[in-house]
């Protein structure tokens, strides 16, 4: 399949047709058996039922827009098993089509010549992706083709799992029956004794009392309320208490999206990472800066126990600005416009090391996975490009090994923000660790439309971060 683009892993790039095919490869001589899958997903990375998983013995979803055409044999020992894709069937709420599979007999690391190629119905080349660091896996994640802003892209993704097709399965919503055990054994009978002489209870006598009827089994109990719920209800009782309607209101706009992709009692730590240059000025004094930053904290509310978020703030350097909680917000973005005040240049970098030594300790390089049990999720607010782009890269490649993630949000113009896509696509890094969109104008974003954007890839990353063993 000579002519392909190689992409490494983390790499991307646009599919330009709506039929394709998924053609994974590999020698077969003495190599495990290889059976490739693929899962269809929603905005919470999840199947929508079981009809979305589609591997040998289901060869197609409900609608048919993906099908496992099965195994061939070609010349020089190599075997292909080949998924057909048709982007413009995929029904409705599935934004993502993730290309797995498993190995049977061995893992991973015993199958030589394992690559993944995107070609069109046609046979025609786009994207080819070797994947040779695979070692004890018994199920490879090898790549998804995901919806961005109304457009088809197909991203490779390298992520293993040593717990077979069923761990591959159960990360993303299918319910795997554990196998049926073998029923118990007969005991040996005992050995034979005299059988004991029969004893009847004497009957009751005429007039005497019968016993009285056993009391009515009460009524099952309610389920429990978790703690995280009891958490949620304590905060909007308080929100409602202590007079704050508005973030009230936006908490439960940000409930709303949170329950759509499976967060409502997910617990991280929040931090806004602001951008105080010049060219923010009449952000700040229209009151839209402020308007943002109620908005992460109503996200923030839900997400951290401590009703508060960290608060980082970059210009020609990085400044650690204490929290931003219930006690603080009115007139947040004020105070911060006339202390620190606005500097004259942006460095993403510099604030990206601050985040970094507060939760990890450490803006080191780091080249090992560092485990939490606490993911932490960053909103990084721009309306410009960084002075410190090599730097920033850095910082990206180096915390993806640590269980923080970095929502990118631009202000500005469509088409103004090709650094913070770039970072959104970087590759050589441990886990996809950063997302990107941006808004011309905040306040004409709705809070609901707002809360998916900055929730979009979130729970993909949960699911990666934790079959990378960021999170614990």
């Amino acid at each position: 399949m000579g002519g392909m683009a190689k992409i490494s892993k983390g790499g991307n790039t646009p599919v330009p047709t709506a039929e394709l095919r998924a053609v994974l490869t590999w020698r077969a001589a003495g190599a495990p058996d290889v059976d490739a899958s693929a899962l269809l997903l929603n905005a919470a990375g999840k199947v929508r039922t079981e009809a979305d998983f589609v591997f040998y013995n289901q060869p197609s979803d409900a609608t048919g827009a993906v099908r496992h055409e099965g195994k061939r044999p070609t010349a020089g020992g190599v075997v292909t098993d080949t998924i057909r894709v048709d982007l413009a069937a995929i029904p409705a709420g599935v934004e993502r089509v993730v290309i797995g599979a498993s190995a049977d007999g061995g893992s991973f690391g015993g199958v030589p010549g394992l690559a993944l190629h995107v070609v069109t119905a046609q046979g025609g080349p786009i994207a080819e992706f070797d994947i040779d660091e695979a070692s004890t896996e018994t199920a490879f994640l090898f790549g998804e083709f995901y919806l961005r802003n109304g457009a088809w892209k197909f991203r490779a993704v390298g992520q293993g799992y040593a717990s077979g097709l069923s761990g591959l399965a159960t990360d993303f919503g299918i319910e795997v029956a554990a196998d049926d055990a073998p029923a118990p054994q007969s005991a040996p009978p005992a050995p034979s004794a005299p059988a004991p002489t029969a004893f009847a209870p004497p009957a009751a006598a005429p007039g005497s009392p019968v016993s009285p009827p056993r009391p009515a089994s009460p009524p099952p109990a309610a389920p429990a309320i978790s703690l995280k719920k009891r958490t949620l209800i304590d905060m909007e009782k308080r929100l409602a208490d202590e007079g704050h309607p508005q973030l009230l209101n936006l908490t439960k706009q940000a409930a709303v999206s949170l329950e759509k992709r499976g967060l409502g009692e997910h617990t991280a730590r929040v931090a806004l990472c602001l951008d105080i240059s010049y060219s923010m000025q009449s952000l700040f004094k229209k009151g839209k800066v402020q308007a943002l930053a109620e908005r992460v904290l109503s996200l923030g509310l839900r997400f951290d126990d401590n009703a508060a978020v960290d608060v980082f703030l970059f210009g020609s350097r990085g400044h650690v600005a204490g929290q931003l909680g219930l006690g603080q917000y009115n007139g947040w973005a004020e105070r911060i416009r006339r202390s620190p005040g606005l500097e004259g240049s942006t460095d993403y970098a510099g604030a990206m090391r601050l985040v970094r030594e507060h939760y990890f300790g450490s803006s080191a390089p780091r080249h090992q996975p560092l485990a939490n049990d606490l993911p932490v999720y960053v909103m990084f607010i721009t309306d410009g490009q960084t002075t410190s782009r090599e730097a920033t890269r850095e910082q990206i490649t180096h915390s993806s090994f640590e269980p923080i993630f970095w929502q990118f949000m631009g202000l500005g113009r469509p088409g103004g923000f090709s650094f913070l896509e770039e970072l959104d696509d970087l590759t050589g890094r441990y886990v996809d660790n950063a997302d990107f969109f941006s808004v011309q104008d905040p306040a004409n974003v709705p809070d609901g439309q707002l809360y998916e954007l900055m929730t979009n890839e979130y729970p993909t990353w949960l699911g990666r971060a934790r079959a990378r063993g960021l999170l614990i």
